[in-house]
């Protein structure tokens, strides 16, 4: 199997530091399966050309698998995986380049950041699907595709193609999404996972799709197809991308211990859709964004900083800020003049300030930015003093008996102006087939949601605040909107009494 990577980014050859791997050796990384080995059949300063070599052992195949295993009995001994790039490939390549899929160059941390020019390669591609299926997987996420059937027998033509494809992609693209790119879609295409897959399938899935898997048009099928058709774990998998959020991404980020001590030694790695005739519905794509297939987190994000720019706020905390996404988009509008974000999570914090990596801002930029430590259910002086509160998509992870602590701190003791609170319509659940039980009674959106209120329930804590603490409140729904169900998402805008 052999993958290449190229860049014509001068100088060329700083592609052995994203890719952690020295251009003027051989470099070779044992598998369970096999070998691989990496080296450079080209490395100047005007292009400069990774190759990935992956050698399957048929004997060492055997004996890593068990009788449940895909390709078990004789399938095992007489197969394509010594040739065709497939999920072995891309087990070898969350090896071999764990750093560099992690986005992390210590020594070129800013091209490590940014797109450069890429030419990736693939000789042999099992496919099913056809040439069609690599263009729509590859090209929504900004690749130039040149896909060619590899013909049965160039002798004789009336035999047809083949299904496997010679592949080509070219694009400026971050070199850590084209490897993760890598890593999702070669099983997909491939439709066969040849390892064992356990319960944390979903986890790595979702962390290699993070920015791009929930907005991808085909995000159905590739789901599907990387789960190998599990209906337990696609629904889960498809529940998280429904709701992904700051939760979920802190949830499934490696913590930051972990990460720094990673960069700091030797690789060790790690072992390891719809069809076209699936029903749709199944896809939460379909149903859960609205505008421009827009994922609902992004459509519940960007409905909070709608909300808070028509109040007039300038001053905003962002109370159980996650890994800070929501504090991106206020630092990235010079309206919002002071900006914080406050979390019980220590490594919530910490992956927030990866995130936004406030050493790297102009002064005036990081001199607007707070990020602290603090719990909603215990009073604080320094959620005190701003415009407006934030608390978007945390009530349902708040046991009920300790809702009224979290009001007393937000709205009895900061008291700002304005408190915009989201949280999920459990009425608009039933869209979600993945959500339901084998028995039809529906399941949460998160494991660690505690609750999820319907349009009343929400509306009428909402009254039972405005009465408790002196606000006003507007309710409005965010995503699709269904006449019966609502919308997926409900907001609300609590004004103070008197400081409209």
């Amino acid at each position: 199997m052999l993958l290449t990577i190229s860049t014509t980014a001068r100088p060329a050859t700083d592609l052995g530091f994203l890719l952690h791997k020295h251009p003027d050796r051989v470099q070779e990384f044992g598998q369970s399966f096999g070998t691989a080995r990496v080296f450079y059949p080209e490395a100047d300063e005007d292009r400069c050309t990774a190759a990935l070599l992956v050698e399957v052992d048929p004997v060492r195949l055997v004996r890593s698998r068990g009788r449940s295993s895909p390709d078990f009995s004789l399938g095992q001994y007489v197969n394509d995986r010594p040739y065709a790039a497939s999920s072995l490939l891309a087990v070898a390549l969350a090896d071999v380049f764990r750093t560099a899929r992690a986005g992390r160059c210590a020594s070129r941390q800013e091209l490590a950041d940014g797109p450069i020019p890429l030419e990736i390669a693939l000789p042999a591609l099992p496919c099913r699907g056809g040439a069609d299926l690599a263009y729509r997987l590859f090209e929504p996420l900004g690749w130039t595709v040149d896909a060619a059937a590899v013909p049965l027998d160039e002798r004789f033509p009336e035999w047809g193609d083949s299904r496997y494809l010679r592949l080509a992609l070219r694009g400026a693209v971050r070199l850590a999404d084209a490897l993760n790119h890598l890593y999702v879609l070669l099983p997909v295409l491939d439709d066969a996972k040849h390892y064992w897959m356990a319960g944390d399938e979903v986890d790595k899935l979702v962390r290699a799709g993070e920015g791009w898997l929930a907005a991808h048009p085909e995000r159905g099928l590739i789901t599907r197809r990387y789960l190998g058709r599990r209906a337990t774990l696609t629904r889960e998998a498809f529940a998280r991308l429904a709701e992904i959020g700051d939760d979920l991404e802190e949830s499934l980020e490696p913590p930051v211990e972990e990460e720094a001590a990673a960069a700091t030694t030797v690789e060790t790695g790690t072992g390891p859709g719809a069809d076209p005739a699936a029903d749709p519905a199944a896809d939460p794509g379909a149903d859960q964004g609205g505008e421009a297939g827009a994922p609902l987190n992004v459509l519940r994000r960007e409905a909070v900083v709608a909300a808070l720019e028509e109040v007039g706020a300038r001053t905003v905390i962002d109370l159980g800020c996650g890994s800070g996404q929501l504090l991106s988009a206020l630092l990235a509008r010079p309206a919002f003049t002071r900006v914080a974000g406050m979390d019980v999570s220590a490594r919530a914090l910490a992956l927030a300030g990866r995130r936004l990596k406030p050493e790297r801002m102009p002064d005036a930029k990081r001199a607007r930015l707070e990020l602290f430590q603090g719990s909603l259910t215990y009073t604080d002086t320094r959620l005190a003093g701003y415009d407006a509160a934030v608390l978007m998509e945390v009530v349902e992870h708040v046991d009920p008996p300790r809702l009224p602590a979290l009001e007393r701190v937000v709205f009895g003791a900061a008291a700002p102006t304005h408190v915009i609170v989201t949280t999920p319509n459990a009425e608009f659940n039933v869209r979600y087939e993945f959500l339901a039980r084998d028995d039809g009674t529906p399941v949460w959106r998160h494991p660690d949601h505690r609750f999820e209120w319907t349009r009343a329930e929400f509306a009428e804590w909402a009254a039972g605040v405005c009465e408790r603490y002196g606000y006003a409140v507007t309710q409005r729904p965010v995503g699709e909107h269904d006449p019966e169900l609502g919308s997926p998402t409900q907001l609300a805008i609590f004004t103070r009494l008197g400081r409209q």
